[in-house]
């Protein structure tokens, strides 16, 4: 079962991809089952009892029952694809662990937790060195224009228009390409790490990663996402956050959420019209429907007050009763 199962997990991976999936989460949620069924030496058909034993055990030592429901989750889409070859594989529900809520809140960083992360980033050892500059320059990037991690660390350097001041963010989240303007700061902030990066000796073909390993054998390489994420959890708990959102602790991820809110709360401050407004930020941040970008008014409390004032303004009658 343990090679039949990584053998399945991989062509599964590579046939989701080449309709367009990344499915970065769902591949290293799939290979740590794998590695959990080869440990324990099960035989026979996936079953919910060694699914939900495996989701109990996430990296994070979690006791909450909601994570371990959101790593079941993960197994939905294989598990029914591997019943065509063992049609015994059970498909987890939300019987196990509960229902999930549709999605969870975000913690919303300050500006001031923005500007402490960054400072904590450009602190990073070795110094003298590229290493923290490479952090402060990622995390400003994804901060200042709601890019997805995955598409930060994919950039290479013919993705990145200096002169234009534009990104190129390819083969996004939902296999669509977009281009995304830049402010005039974040321009000059990506100016300098690209000319300090360039002077290290890394390589400046079109093709190369814009955003690279800085030790070792690993210098001029592309970044790997959990080392990124590993780095971000060390930085968040020596800056002592209190999370506000209901995650296990503030993510990277949650960068991008804060950008759509300041946006919108923005927007309510300048008096534009946050509707008129929503799918031109819907396409700047490469949501798959601009539905997506609404949910962040019931969502976040933030930005209640914006989503009561759009409620009041389509029922006026209220206004004078």
């Amino acid at each position: 079962m343990t090679i039949g199962l990584t053998a399945l997990v991989e062509r599964y991976l590579t046939e989701r991809r080449t309709l367009g999936f990344q499915l970065r989460s769902a591949a290293y949620s799939l290979r740590s089952l794998a590695e959990y069924v080869r440990r324990t030496r099960h035989r026979g058909p996936l079953t919910l009892e060694v699914m939900a034993q495996w989701a109990r055990l996430d990296s994070h030592a979690s006791v909450d029952p909601r994570t371990w429901a959101r790593r079941l989750k993960q197994l939905r889409s294989f598990t029914r694809w591997m019943q065509q070859f063992e049609p015994a594989t059970e498909v987890p529900d939300d019987t196990i662990f509960g229902r999930l809520p549709e999605r969870q809140a975000p913690h919303i960083y300050s500006q001031e937790e923005v500007q402490q992360l960054l400072a904590a980033a450009r602190q990073l050892g070795p110094n003298p060195g590229l290493r923290g500059l490479v952090y402060e320059t990622l995390f400003g990037l994804i901060a200042s224009c709601g890019l997805r991690l995955s598409e930060a660390l994919s950039l290479n350097l013919d993705d990145v228009d200096l002169r234009r001041g534009l990104l190129t963010i390819r083969r996004t989240k939902f296999a669509k390409s977009r281009q995304v303007p830049l402010h005039p700061s974040t321009v000059k902030a990506l100016g300098q790490y690209r000319w300090t990066r360039d002077v290290a000796g890394a390589s400046r073909d079109d093709d190369a990663p814009f955003f690279i390993g800085t030790r070792g054998r690993l210098f001029g390489k592309p970044m790997h996402r959990h080392q990124v994420e590993h780095v971000f959890a060390t930085l968040g708990r020596e800056l002592g956050w209190i999370n506000r959102g209901t995650h296990h602790a503030p993510r990277i991820h949650d960068l991008r959420h804060t950008f759509v809110v300041r946006r919108i709360l923005l927007w309510q401050q300048q008096g534009i019209d946050v509707d008129a407004a929503m799918l031109s930020l819907s396409t700047y941040v490469g949501h798959a429907m601009v539905t997506n970008t609404y949910w962040y008014l019931q969502a976040v409390p933030e930005l209640m007050a914006v989503a009561a004032q759009r409620f009041e303004s389509c029922m006026p009658e209220l206004n004078h009763g």
